[in-house]
């Protein structure tokens, strides 16, 4: 039975991580459904295209915390329950994982980054440091969130490597930063193409788009009274 407690406690970070907060929080703002504008991305970035400053920090925090408070407790019940370092770094990768495919939600969830940087600081908080610097500066530099979540998830893994070494912590960084890269891909080809949103850059709701039927209507009872 020493498999228990390592399988429950993945799978209780898996399920925490399916928490999709950017809906859960919009929801309760009433605000459009994330999955529905923008990117269709169900995390931060994209719920700040909305507006709603608040909605998007408290989607941000709340997506970091569910990443970091399954590692932490994983370290403090770990020697009593026998978990192990690799089992602690499965849990954050679970937690992750449960961010990108949620239980709850159809398994259509978000890229993952806030969620990411809340294992990291549970499980090597100056790699987290490292890897959130290079988050801002490539964002503070080029306004695009994406971009920066790519370059920061490329960096992470040879931080840990040439710092800390093959710890077991890598257990999750690797697989996190792959998965991350993997998530951004349609961003990849938008900013290849130049048609990447910029950091806070509002997106319509396609609701807010007239159907072409009433657009067309509406050219055609502009063009009468022109000739009134």
């Amino acid at each position: 039975m020493d498999w228990l407690y390592p399988v429950l406690a993945i799978v209780l970070a898996y399920l925490v991580g399916s928490l999709s907060f950017a809906v859960i929080v919009s929801r309760a703002a009433g605000l459009a459904d994330p999955r529905s504008y923008g990117s269709g991305n169900p995390g931060a970035t994209n719920v700040l295209r909305s507006g709603h400053r608040v909605a998007a920090v408290a989607t941000l925090a709340l997506d970091a915390l569910k990443g970091y408070l399954p590692v932490f407790l994983a370290l403090w019940l770990g020697p009593r329950f026998g978990l192990g370092e690799t089992t602690v770094a499965l849990v954050g990768l679970a937690a992750f994982v449960g961010h990108l495919w949620p239980v709850y939600f159809g398994f259509r969830g978000g890229k993952g980054v806030a969620t990411a940087a809340g294992v990291l600081f549970a499980l090597q908080p100056l790699l987290a440091l490292a890897t959130l610097v290079s988050w801002v500066v490539i964002a503070a530099f080029f306004r695009y969130a994406s971009l920066a979540s790519i370059v920061a998830a490329l960096f992470a893994p040879f931080y840990q490597m040439l710092i800390w070494g093959a710890e077991p912590v890598m257990a999750a960084v690797a697989p996190m930063c792959v998965l991350l890269i993997w998530r951004h891909e349609a961003n990849i080809r938008k900013l290849l193409a130049g048609k990447e949103s910029r950091i806070g850059q509002k997106a319509g709701h396609p609701s807010a788009a007239p159907p072409p039927a009433a657009a067309a209507q509406g050219r055609a009872r502009a063009h009468r009274k022109g000739h009134r």
